[in-house]
């Protein structure tokens, strides 16, 4: 209808009526939002052009971390992450060696041996130990293969001064020994023994010599060291009080082995020689962070275990430029994930406590490796073992409104996670319109091996009875086309609530979702 014709009638209308008294409606109280619009408003936000696509190796990452955090404290989640905060720490670096010089002097040579499969520094033991220092000098003395414990007919530390020494010793078992011993010795933790023994001497640095399949295996870690891509790796922060630690391979080892060898395998100085070795090291850390928060249970027994809900917060970040657009913004992936996460943390708050304590995390890196979720499942804020099941929610907001994709039930090792797809299939069936699960995917061995590619999977490498949910693939999947606008937000509520409805289920259930062969 014309604009003029509405004001004719609108003339028409009041001339022809008499007057009278105009009343107003009472005022009505503001609906409350459905999921799917606090799904909508959430997502919008969380995969919006200014978090930058939110590569974990940028501060983008940080920022959506801190997103979710303040989304959890507004609505008065208890953290559980880091010294009584929301974030844990995911040590991601750029860790690699620039540059390394080892040098053999005698009186009548000055040999230079490259890095790589020859020599190999090693920067660190393992975290929380002590650091080796990285420039380190001395009289060389050859100690055979390194035997000081009891057992094996010859002591190659006896009697022999190393204090300050560069020691040299072959990781091998001596001709002679039977095969058990010869086992023994090849095991790869006999050489922590053997080390912690010299160690205690105090020298300058321990060279040590591999043969065989050991050998074979330096020139990976050789490349690992020169590699700079961004990895899982501990800061290398503190003093450095150890000897230095040198790996190599004996047949490439001449200058450092006693002229006789293998022949000559006894533990002596090698009169005249010196050595001397310094590594330039270089570790860019990245700021990175998991979020983790909890809803403690009611039980006083069961609010000690876990229903565990996990999402992973990063994408992919910049990338070339399609139609303009550069933005990989990951409103499916995995946006979809994080914000119904965060929308059941918030209903679940509201709700009468489960009998067991529900876990949500958030982890970063997904896309770069599995990261955040490695470093959770070994550095867990809660107890692992507390954890009875772990809801994984990747890329759920997509493709047919009834169609979602189950993988976890048939693929995890021991049937772990059998008894927990049996409730879930239980939980879907009982909803008003439950989904048709698809198990195409559920195999490990099928072509996409998405069994190893999100987040559930570090989970079940420790027993955890796990599920991923997702809704599939689709051709905006890791292109800047997955924008908010895409999204079912009404079938993204109902994957959500159906989760909801699961890990409620999972928490007020006396046993453990595991079959009754992994039951302890």
């Amino acid at each position: 209808m014309r604009r003029s014709a509405v004001l004719l009638l609108a003339v028409a209308s009041s001339c022809a009526s008499p007057p009278h008294t105009e009343t107003h409606p009472a005022p009505q109280a503001a609906s409350t939002p459905t999921m799917a619009e606090d799904l909508k408003r959430d997502l919008y936000a969380f995969a919006d052009d200014s978090m930058r696509g939110r590569s974990a190796e940028t501060a983008n990452g940080v920022r959506a971390a801190r997103f979710i955090a303040a989304q959890l404290k507004a609505a008065g989640i208890a953290p559980a992450g880091d010294s009584g905060g929301y974030l844990q720490r995911v040590p991601l670096s750029r860790t690699f060696v620039r540059s390394a010089r080892f040098t053999v002097t005698s009186t009548a040579t000055h040999a230079t041996l490259p890095i790589g499969s020859h020599l190999i520094p090693v920067p660190s033991l393992g975290e929380g130990l002590p650091l080796p220092v990285l420039e380190a000098s001395g009289d060389l003395v050859f100690a055979g293969y390194g035997i000081s414990a009891p057992g094996y007919g010859r002591n190659d530390l006896a009697g022999l001064v190393i204090t300050d020494k560069v020691v040299v010793f072959v990781n091998d078992a001596p001709p002679g020994l039977d095969s058990a011993r010869r086992a023994s010795l090849r095991d790869p933790r006999s050489l922590g023994d053997r080390l912690g023994a010299i160690m205690q001497q105090r020298p300058a640095a321990i060279v040590v010599l591999f043969t065989g399949r050991q050998a074979g295996e330096l020139p990976a870690l050789a490349a690992g060291l020169s590699d700079s891509s961004l990895r899982l790796q501990p800061t290398l922060e503190g003093p450095r009080e150890l000897p230095m630690v040198i790996f190599g391979t004996a047949k490439d080892a001449g200058p450092l082995l006693p002229a006789g060898w293998p022949r000559d395998n006894k533990s002596h100085s090698l009169d005249g020689k010196s050595f001397s070795a310094k590594v330039d090291l270089v570790q860019n850390v990245v700021p990175a962070f998991n979020v983790v928060a909890v809803i403690p249970g009611s039980d006083s027994v069961l609010k000690h275990t876990y229903v565990a809900f996990g999402a992973h917060l990063d994408h992919i970040g910049i990338q070339t430029p399609e139609h303009g657009d550069s933005i990989a913004n990951g409103a499916d992936d995995d946006g979809s994930g994080t914000v119904s996460l965060i929308e059941i943390a918030k209903r679940a708050q509201k709700a009468p406590r489960t009998k067991r304590s529900l876990l949500f995390v958030w982890h970063t890196g997904e896309e770069l490796g599995l990261f955040g979720s490695e470093w959770f499942t070994s550095h867990p804020t809660v107890i692992l073992d507390s954890i009875v099941a772990q809801l994984n929610a990747d890329m759920i907001g997509r493709n047919d409104p009834d169609s979602l994709y189950l993988i976890g039930p048939r693929s995890a090792p021991n049937g772990q996670s059998r008894v927990l797809g049996d409730v879930v299939d239980s939980v879907n069936n009982a909803s008003a319109r439950p989904f048709l699960i698809n198990r195409d995917w559920d195999a490990p061995s099928h072509p996409e091996q998405l069994y190893y590619r999100s987040d559930h999977y570090n989970y079940a490498k420790h027993g955890v009875p796990i599920v991923f949910f997702t809704t599939g693939l689709h051709a905006d999947y890791h292109k800047v086309t997955d924008s908010p606008e895409k999204i079912d937000y009404d079938k993204l509520s109902r994957v959500a609530t159906l989760i909801m409805h699961i890990g409620t289920s999972l928490a007020n259930s006396p046993t453990r979702p595991l079959p009754a062969t992994l039951l302890r």
